[in-house]
């Protein structure tokens, strides 16, 4: 058999053994599991962006744990087992690759991308919008209707047309008054966020390199306070902006 078959039979038979054995493993459902497997996925994404392997392998299996896991459960109610879900993942991809698995050209990954939209709406998606989850992140969530939107045609023709989209924005931002400036902000960022689509820049990715720079200069300021054995709120703020300037010359 397969390594891989192996190592993957290995896991459902300790996930059945743990499920029969364990009383924390037997006490959970899918409701129970859910914030945990959000909190792999946010760890699994720490690990991404340290690009430390290592902790990539360890995210990974604490992950394809929770799927198993889900699996298991599913089989236990009799609505679905881990070959189900396997059988109809396998089955999408090869519906929705018609340029490998069947006889349709593709010039590029655009291409790909557009038919991969189109495929989705003939098996019954009533939007194009539909398959991005209410209940994630704003900044990716609006990076993800940009760009589901744009695979449809429904796009600015040009990226000056984009960037003067932005402006607009900005300058209805700087007049709004009371609760509008909500709003303002908010479609403020949206066109922020479409145009770096137009740069190939994904935005939740720059704040958070940029999240990373502010946590680590700041962090620099802490530890030169308790250094000199002072509190942060007796320096000035020319003797933080000196500290910062030093901590930007190495991250």
């Amino acid at each position: 058999m397969d390594d891989r078959l192996k190592a993957f039979e290995r896991l459902l038979i300790i996930m059945d053994e743990l499920r029969e054995q364990c009383p924390w493993d037997r006490k959970q459902t899918n409701e129970t599991l859910r914030h945990l497997t959000i909190e792999e996925t946010y760890e699994l994404s720490d690990a991404l962006l340290e690009g430390d392997d290592e902790e990539i392998k360890k995210e990974l299996g604490d992950l394809f744990l929770h799927l198993v896991f889900y699996s298991k459960i599913g089989d236990e109610k009799g609505a679905f087992n881990v070959t189900d879900v396997l059988n109809s993942v396998c089955e999408k991809l090869i519906s929705r690759h018609p340029h490998i698995y069947g006889d349709v050209e593709v010039k590029d990954e655009e291409e790909v991308k557009q038919n991969w939209e189109q495929l989705k709406l003939k098996e019954g998606n009533k939007s194009v919008l539909a398959g991005v989850p209410n209940s994630m992140p704003s900044m990716i969530k609006a990076s993800r209707m940009q760009d589901k939107a744009a695979q449809v045609g429904f796009d600015w023709p040009q990226k000056e047309q984009v960037w003067e989209k932005v402006e607009e924005e900005l300058n209805e931002f700087k007049d709004a008054q009371g609760s509008e400036k909500k709003e303002e902000f908010g479609d403020l960022i949206f066109s922020l966020i479409n145009y770096a689509r137009w740069l190939k820049i994904n935005p939740d990715d720059a704040l958070e390199s940029t999240n990373r720079k502010f946590k680590y200069r700041f962090e620099s300021i802490e530890k030169y306070a308790q250094k000199k054995n002072i509190k942060m709120e007796e320096m000035t703020l020319s003797e933080m902006d000196e500290v910062w300037e030093q901590a930007k010359k190495t991250f």
